[in-house]
């Protein structure tokens, strides 16, 4: 079990940032008429938070699965990683989760779930 809850929390969290990245486009679009710099930012940060999600998830995997227990980089790797997922769960449930996009409300409860499910690989 200690390498099923971060591989499934590290799953989680690649999915939910490539779930970021794909509609993109489309969500910069459903805000209405942005100036050209506007609509370059939000994309950029939906686009940047995608691909945070994807790093988090594909570095707590790669340890996973390296199959190495031996020191504390493993422990390090899921505490941060966790610690980073919470942080980004907190800031979506202040802004994005008060809005009336259901993903966006989902948010903050499937990143803490990736944190949970990764920061059990040391408990």
């Amino acid at each position: 079990m200690d390498r099923i809850f971060p591989l499934v929390g590290s799953a989680v969290a690649m999915v939910w940032g490539i779930a970021h990245i794909v509609p993109a486009g489309a969500v910069v679009r459903g805000f209405g008429p942005l100036s050209d710099d506007n609509r370059r930012i939000v994309l950029m940060e939906w686009i940047a938070e995608g691909c945070t999600l994807v790093f988090i998830g594909v570095l707590s995997a790669a340890v996973t699965l390296s199959g190495g227990s031996e020191g504390c980089t493993k422990g390090i790797v899921y505490v941060l990683s966790s610690a980073m997922l919470f942080g980004m769960a907190v800031l979506t449930l202040f802004t994005g989760a008060r809005t009336s996009s259901m993903p966006m409300k989902l948010c903050p409860a499937v990143k803490t779930l990736a944190a949970v499910l990764i920061v059990l690989g040391v408990v």
